[in-house]
């Protein structure tokens, strides 16, 4: 009888990552699409893998695609593969990542920058698990469990129009939510010491000796915004900086671009916009008699100008400078006739 591989490291004892590793016990057997939802860093990949190697899909492949590595015109033949002739350039068959994963799991990180083309032939292959390789026309059944993983609000990019409703609803058999560091920082001090040890490994050290207190506080203070990959960086760079296997590291480079000589980019004039210190009180004062939905409106058509303004008028952008869906947006410009 074959044994499960050795699983790579999910190290963790804070409440919200113990949740989550009971979450993923749970939805690793169930033979269902699923979503691995989190920001930048936190180790989604890691959960996708471990939700592949504790299903019964465990002695198949796995097999992973970024949608956000490749041009919009490669995504499609990467996943379905294409045919001789497909475009030019196509001398020889191609067998895309579902062909590939046949009898294991598909991990589609990025999914959310997958063209709404290639979502569509997603969602049939995940509803029927057939589709046609690009260029050809022989349907191909495949038995494939996906996994997407993002760290976008697939909700709001469905409603704004980027992101096809009927793929989210496919996918979301049960979303698994990564929590980021900064919410479990009593896990901080465990996974420096791991990387670190490892680290020194690399060097040859014959031991890791630590890290200060004070290190180890500041470690801790940090907020993280790169999430797990920051950490390891930042501890293996304080280790391999440090060089005395005998004396716990006592000093960190947490910002590896601070330097007197870093170039600075000029911002552009044309997108700056100077914060007024209250948006609100040059337009109203409740001291004298005011038409309060008048001028509410007027405040709200003068934000979705300047919003238009400092994104040069791409109406997307500018939705989400505001913190509105597309069509919600859209709305608002035509209720104020703003062109």
């Amino acid at each position: 009888m074959e044994q499960l591989p050795e699983l790579p490291p999910l190290i963790g004892e804070a409440p919200h990552f113990l949740d989550l590793m009971e979450r993923v016990q749970l939805a690793a057997p169930q033979d269902r699409p699923l979503l691995v939802i989190g920001e930048r860093g936190t180790g989604k990949e890691l959960i996708a893998n471990r939700l592949h190697f504790l299903s019964k899909r465990w002695q198949g492949p796995f097999v992973e695609l970024n949608c956000a590595s490749l041009p919009e015109t490669l995504l499609e033949t990467e996943l379905f593969g294409h045919e001789v002739g497909a475009f030019t350039g196509a001398t020889q068959r191609r067998i895309g990542r579902f062909e590939v994963a046949n009898g294991g799991t598909l991990f589609l990180d990025e999914i959310a920058n997958a063209t709404l083309k290639a979502q569509e032939k997603i969602l049939r292959a995940i509803e029927y698990g057939t589709f046609e390789r690009v260029g050809g026309n022989r349907t191909i059944s495949v038995d494939v469990r996906v996994i997407g993983a993002t760290n976008a609000d697939l909700p709001s990019e469905a409603e704004a129009g980027r992101f096809r409703a009927d793929l989210l609803d496919r996918l979301s058999f049960d979303v698994l939510t990564v929590p980021p560091l900064r919410a479990r920082t009593e896990d901080i001090a465990l996974l420096a010491d791991h990387f670190g040890r490892a680290m020194a490994g690399e060097l040859g050290w014959a031991s890791f000796p630590g890290f200060s207190e004070d290190s180890l506080a500041r470690l801790v203070a940090h907020p993280w915004p790169g999430n797990v990959r920051e950490l390891r960086n930042s501890v293996e760079r304080a280790v391999y900086l440090h060089g005395e296997p005998d004396r716990p590291v006592d000093k960190l480079v947490l910002d590896p671009f601070a330097s007197p000589f870093r170039p600075v980019r000029a911002v552009e004039k044309s997108v700056f916009v100077a914060p007024a210190a209250d948006p609100v009180a040059p337009l109203v004062s409740a001291r004298q008699p005011i038409d309060l939905k008048q001028t509410l409106a007027e405040i709200e058509a003068r934000l979705l100008r300047e919003g238009l303004e400092v994104n040069r008028h791409n109406q997307k952008e500018a939705a989400k400078h505001l913190g509105l869906g597309y069509h919600q947006f859209r709305a608002r410009l035509r209720k104020y006739a703003i062109g």
